[in-house]
């Protein structure tokens, strides 16, 4: 192939990129094509031509001749199987290849349909459905432990006011020792059947029980102290309660960490309660009341904690029971150990 000056080839030769077959050369047909290659990024691949398929395309330089034009088949064209959306905004469809977002086979990935909510722990406090399920699940807690308090203190007004609710106590003992195991069925079936203290309604049956076992109970012991030491173990307790209550909600501190620790506590005050069943000491019962009272304080803490879900430990929103039975019976136990203070200082 013969090159003139310019370094083309030689005019003579056929020359698709060179020659024009549609028309006559057009002016700069001798000035040389830009050097792609010396452009910022690297050499750029050659552009495509325009026009309609199956004709020659015209070289850099030449205009585009005219192209004769041709019937093209009209719409409707067949329709694909495509993925029916609907997708996120700027979020790569699922199922294609470098998706960064969820790639295959990672923990997040679902195929067609969306992850579930709970699967991702980095989102389960960020999302704004998560907050409001949070929120209502706090709500049914403290709606449910409202209503337990007031059937308990009722129960605690009765037999402390009513002469004759005090006499029928103090001549039928048997009917504590019934309550009480009552109760402890109740507590036993509601802490470790987790199925059936999720399954509505009877959850709410048995919670409903445990309470007026419970509260039979405390009015029973009320009842044995005068009304003066009653009222102000039940001032105490709201002034104690509220504020714990209150200082958990907006403490940053983790309380539910501690929970391992409170339950050894829990263990060796049960043992300390054995020592004071045979060593019957005024002072020894003041001690273990304090303490008694001091411990389930923290447990207070900690279980109004469990429920916000922001902590180290948390409740599913599907343990409103569970979490209206902790905040009662710790509620109920840091009355009862007030109640023995009170009335042992003033003996």
């Amino acid at each position: 192939m013969s090159q003139d000056k310019s370094g083309y080839p030689g005019m003579g030769e056929t020359n698709p990129l060179h020659n024009n077959v549609y028309g006559p050369p057009q002016p700069g047909f001798g000035m040389p094509p830009p050097n792609y290659s010396q452009a910022p990024g690297g050499p750029y691949p050659p552009a495509a031509g325009y026009g309609q398929p199956g004709f020659p395309q015209a070289a850099p330089g030449f205009a585009p001749g005219p192209y004769p034009q041709m019937p093209y088949p009209q719409m409707p064209y067949p329709q694909g199987p495509y993925a029916q959306g609907p997708y996120q905004q700027g979020t790569p469809q699922p199922g294609f290849p470098g998706d960064p977002i969820a790639p295959a086979g990672s923990p997040g990935y679902h195929g067609d349909v969306p992850p579930s909510y709970y699967d991702n722990e980095e989102f389960t406090n960020s999302g704004f459905e998560d907050k409001t399920i949070r929120q209502a699940f706090i709500r049914k807690v403290f709606m449910v432990l409202t209503v337990q308090l007031l059937v308990t203190f009722s129960f605690v007004a009765v037999f402390t006011f009513v002469d004759d609710a005090k006499y029928f106590v103090r001549r039928n003992p048997w009917t504590y020792y019934v309550s009480y195991a009552v109760f402890f069925v109740s507590l036993i079936v509601l802490s470790c059947c987790g199925d059936f203290r999720r399954k509505h309604p009877w959850n709410l049956i048995a919670l409903s029980i445990l309470t007026l076992s419970l509260s039979y109970m405390v009015g029973m012991i009320a009842s044995f102290y005068d009304t003066e030491t009653v009222i102000m173990a039940v001032g105490i307790t709201a002034v104690v309660c509220f504020t714990v209550v209150l200082f958990s909600l907006q403490s940053k501190y983790d309380f539910t960490s501690c929970r391992g620790v409170l339950f050894v506590c829990l263990i060796v005050l049960l043992l300390f309660s054995i020592l004071c069943i045979f060593i019957r000491h005024r002072i020894l019962h003041i001690v273990y009341a304090s303490l008694g009272a001091l411990l389930f304080t923290c447990f207070l803490a900690v279980d109004t904690q469990l429920l916000l879900g922001n902590k180290k430990l948390a409740l599913s929103p599907e343990e409103y029971i569970f979490a209206a039975l902790n905040l009662y019976t710790d509620i109920i136990n840091i009355f009862l150990y007030i109640l023995a203070i009170v009335g042992r200082s003033r003996e």
